[in-house]
C-alpha cells in the first residue's frame, strides 16, 4: 500500500527515482526502446501510406511516361553469386521499354570506386536484352536513392517518372518522390526470391532514414551539378 501511495503522485515518483537510481536507468532504457519503436513504426506506416496505389505489378496498370528510373544495385552477392533483384530490375525494365510504356531509361546507381559501376553494369545488360543504347541514360552519382529520386528531378528535368525496383524498394522511393515533387508511380519488379532478415532489417531502417531525410534533416544529394539532357549525355 505504501508503494501504491508513492507512486500515485508525480513527486512521489520522482522522490522514489532518486532513490533507486538502478530503477531509474531501467526507466528510463524502457522509456527510450519504448519511443524508438513507436518512431520507427510510424516511419514503416508513413513510407506505406504514401505508396499506396502508386505501384503496380502489371504493365497494363501502368501509365505511358517519357522516362523511367531504374534503381541500381549490386549485381553479385556473397560469392559472386548472382543478385536476384538486380536481375529482375533489368528484365522489368527491358519489358517497360519494348512494351511501349516508357519511351527512355534513366538507370541510377553508385559509381564511387573504380572498380564497381552499377550505372554501365545496367546500361550494357539492357543492351543485351535488346534496348538500344541511345534509349538508356546513366546517372552516376545515384548513390542513394534520395540521390537518384532527386536528381531525376533536378538534373536530368524529369518531373514524371516510371520507378523500377523491387516492391519494399519503390514504396520508399515513391514515398522520397513525392517529397520531392515528383509525379511518379513504380513499377514493381518479380520479387519470386525470399526477402532475408538482413534485407528487411536495412529496409527497416532506411525507412526510418528516408523519414528523417525529408521531415527532419532535409537532406540533400551528395552531388548534383549541371544540366543532363535526357539521351545527350
Amino acid at each position: 500500500m505504501g508503494i501504491s501511495l508513492v507512486f500515485s503522485h508525480p513527486r512521489g515518483a520522482a522522490k522514489a527515482l532518486k532513490r533507486h537510481p538502478l530503477r531509474a536507468l531501467l526507466v528510463a532504457v524502457a522509456l527510450l526502446f519504448a519511443l524508438l519503436i513507436f518512431g520507427g513504426a510510424l516511419c514503416q506506416w508513413v513510407v506505406f501510406a504514401k505508396a499506396t496505389g502508386r505501384h503496380h505489378s502489371v504493365l497494363s496498370a501502368l501509365p505511358h511516361t517519357k522516362v523511367a528510373l531504374v534503381l541500381g544495385t549490386s549485381k553479385y552477392v556473397a560469392k559472386g553469386r548472382p543478385n536476384l533483384y538486380y536481375t529482375q530490375r533489368i528484365t522489368a525494365a527491358a519489358n517497360l521499354y519494348k512494351v511501349g510504356k516508357v519511351e527512355h531509361l534513366l538507370v541510377s546507381g553508385d559509381n564511387r570506386k573504380l572498380n564497381y559501376n552499377e550505372p554501365a553494369t545496367m546500361r550494357r545488360d539492357l543492351v543485351a536484352t535488346g534496348v538500344p543504347k541511345e534509349k538508356i541514360t546513366c546517372d552516376f552519382a545515384g548513390f542513394r536513392t534520395l540521390d537518384s529520386i532527386v536528381r531525376a528531378k533536378k538534373v536530368f528535368s524529369q518531373d514524371k517518372l516510371i520507378i523500377v525496383s523491387q516492391r519494399f524498394h519503390n514504396e520508399r522511393a515513391l514515398f522520397l518522390a513525392q517529397a520531392s515533387g515528383v509525379d511518379a508511380v513504380g513499377y514493381d519488379a518479380d520479387e519470386s526470391s525470399t526477402q532475408s532478415a538482413k534485407v528487411a532489417l536495412r529496409e527497416n531502417l532506411a525507412r526510418v532514414q528516408a523519414v528523417l531525410d525529408v521531415w527532419v534533416l532535409h537532406t540533400r544529394p551528395k552531388f548534383l551539378g549541371e544540366h543532363i539532357a535526357i539521351g545527350k549525355e
